[in-house]
């Protein structure tokens, strides 16, 4: 853990691309993310007494970074999986093999059935999901959701990194709750975390994070749904940003 305060925005390799992941560590922001450490691992080890059998879904962002680094640092004894959409940025796919090297960890990686993929593009067309918000779906369930139904099977529960300060759909977003589509617990533990504490843990904490982020992509996803947002921007303004930002969900996350 970094000691000394000043040594927060020096980490970065382009420390002044984007403000938003270089936090002035203050005092009181360091003592909010080590109280809001504790009841993390309070939460997430209470959850592993409970329900035998858990799963992550990493998707590399900075939240889920933070997750992974927490997970693989303490030992817990929870499942880390990915899904690859076969779109993502090769940022996204250098963090990937970071991580690997970096934990000395092998990760699960799900991705969708290639004879959907190929019937969609056929019928449709390789970039269709810009020509309506029905296509977008579809593309988004072969490619996210499908894939995550085989990645939950046989799982009593699963974690997110969802905030509620990240998007109107998410505003009431619980710490726990009921996963009614995948009929399991769903945890959401940094709800409350504020994008300056994600970002402080994973400057004192060394935790590496998607490049993309220098360039102001605060939320990352498949490359041709996501761009780079502008000063004062909703964080996930880049995603699907030709849609209703009140509907912008891939499906991962929506409820029955």
């Amino acid at each position: 853990m970094v000691n000394d305060v000043s040594m927060l925005n020096t980490s970065s390799t382009n420390p002044t691309a984007n403000p938003a992941i270089t936090p002035e560590l203050t005092e009181a922001l360091a003592a909010s993310v080590r109280s809001k450490i504790s009841q993390l691992l309070t939460l997430l080890k209470n959850a592993v007494s409970e329900l035998p059998s858990i799963t992550f879904a990493n998707s590399f962002g900075a939240e889920d970074m933070l997750l992974t680094d927490l997970i693989l640092k303490n030992q817990l004894p929870i499942e880390i999986f990915s899904l690859d959409t076969g779109r993502l940025p090769s940022e996204t796919y250098d963090l990937m093999a970071l991580v690997e090297q970096h934990y000395s960890t092998k990760l699960k990686v799900y991705f969708p059935k290639n004879e959907t993929v190929e019937q969609y593009v056929q019928n449709h067309g390789i970039n269709a999901f810009y020509a309506s918000i029905d296509l977008r779906k579809s593309c988004c369930y072969m490619r996210k959701v499908e894939p995550l139904q085989r990645a939950l099977t046989g799982k009593t529960a699963w974690i997110t990194g969802m905030r509620a300060a990240q998007a109107t759909t998410r505003a009431s977003l619980p710490v726990r709750e009921f996963d009614q589509a995948n009929q399991l617990e769903k945890f959401n533990p940094l709800s409350d975390w504020t994008e300056q504490e994600v970002w402080a843990y994973i400057r004192m904490h060394e935790v590496p994070y998607n490049k993309l982020h220098e360039q102001f992509y605060p939320s990352i996803g498949c490359a041709p749904c996501t761009r780079a947002i502008a000063m004062g921007e909703d964080v996930r303004a880049g995603r699907w940003w030709w849609e209703d930002p009140l509907n912008k969900e891939c499906g991962l996350h929506v409820k029955n």
